[in-house]
């Protein structure tokens, strides 16, 4: 993990890959599934299947085949940027699905270019103000250790694999 950084109101982590930018962003669209850990779903683990789509949104489909999401795609254009609705409520435990959209904050993802074949990818979260009382607490668990940074080094591990 490159750098974690928390200035309200926004968390901001970063991690470098051995994947070219459209690679990468693939990787963290398409192949979400394949990186985010199944216990940080609504579901806790059970969930059959995490998707990232342009149309459909992010969201988590249960064994049961009941789908939850989690929020909207706002702008997405291959292969540099991503920017998605959180559409998670902090005032529940577990955090649970907030269906009005205008208390989502924003996950804005970034591909950089480090030089041929590397990529860093940057997760910037923003706007937890929007989420109420609970924004504070929703801040500060993407910021911690179990947050963001577990997130996106599950995901530098799976890019790993990727060019092993």
């Amino acid at each position: 993990m490159e750098q974690v950084s928390v200035e309200s109101p926004e968390v901001v982590v970063s991690v470098s890959v051995d994947l070219p930018t459209d690679i990468a962003f693939a990787l963290f669209t398409d192949g979400i599934d394949r990186w985010w850990p199944k216990q940080n779903s609504f579901s806790r683990g059970t969930a059959a299947a995490i998707g990232l789509t342009r149309d459909r949104g992010w969201f988590e489909t249960g064994t049961d085949g009941e789908t939850l999401g989690w929020g909207a795609v706002l702008a997405w254009q291959p292969p540099q940027h991503l920017l998605l609705a959180w559409q998670i409520s902090p005032d529940t435990q577990p955090w649970s699905p907030e269906p009005d959209p205008a208390k989502a904050s924003e996950v804005d993802v970034r591909f950089l270019p480090i030089e041929p074949g590397r990529t860093q990818v940057k997760v910037t979260h923003v706007a937890f103000d929007r989420h109420g009382a609970g924004g504070p607490g929703m801040a500060a668990g993407m910021a911690s250790p179990m947050g963001w940074p577990a997130l996106l080094e599950a995901y530098r591990v799976v890019a790993e694999r990727e060019v092993g």
